[in-house]
């Protein structure tokens, strides 16, 4: 399941960027792992390390612990190939509308003034964040795998004084009931059409899954 979302996330992306100037990135880790990449992401998708160590430009600050050293070597590279904004995304919501990316990119890059831009996911974590200048105070201090990862990451942002403009809400895919809506997801009507992700229906297809989800209630 993994490989097809990540398929249907870079999919996504070069969606989004049909008619905006938006790049897809894959951030990984560790060094020497790119290859495992082949054949699984849309064309024009590029690789960037951002393994928190490897690389940088800076000193890690000793607040910035985990995931969050990724993250923040992530948007740190981006902006250092000379990008105007950054906006680092999750791997695991692959029918995020895709409306939800150009939302972001139109926010970052049509206000003058320097903020943040957060789609929170429904678990209390966040599905995007974004930032025309990597903020530390974005990734630190932050309680990585819980549901105040996006309040702890809003409180950061408030510390040092940064707007930070909200998305809607979405839902990521890390336990069965998240399963079972991406299965009946296409069903349902929604406010904000969720992208296809035809490799993760493919794969869903493949592996019986609604089936076997069904069977174990």
């Amino acid at each position: 399941m993994s490989a097809a979302f990540l398929r249907d996330i870079t999919e996504n992306i070069r969606e989004a960027g049909r008619d905006m100037a938006i790049d897809g990135l894959i951030s990984y880790a560790p060094h020497g792992t790119a290859e495992l990449f082949d054949g699984l992401l849309a064309d024009g998708t590029a690789l960037l390390l951002a393994d928190g160590k490897t690389g940088l430009t800076r000193e890690m600050p000793a607040s910035v612990q985990g995931l969050g050293r990724s993250l923040l070597h992530a948007v740190d590279g981006l902006l250092a190939l000379g990008y105007a904004a950054a906006i680092v995304l999750n791997s695991d919501s692959p029918t995020l509308p895709t409306e939800f990316l150009r939302q972001a990119v139109r926010s970052l890059l049509g206000e003058e003034q320097d903020h943040a831009v957060i789609g929170p996911a429904e678990d209390g974590g966040y599905y995007l964040l974004g930032m025309r200048r990597p903020h530390v105070a974005l990734f630190g201090d932050i309680a990585w795998s819980t549901g105040t990862v996006a309040d702890d990451t809003r409180a950061g942002a408030r510390k040092i004084g940064l707007p930070m403009v909200e998305l809607m809400p979405w839902y990521d895919v890390d336990d069965r009931a998240a399963l079972l809506r991406l299965l009946d997801e296409r069903d349902r009507p929604a406010l904000h059409a969720p992208f296809a992700a035809p490799a993760t229906v493919a794969c869903m297809a493949r592996l019986d899954l609604r089936r076997r989800l069904r069977a174990d209630e």
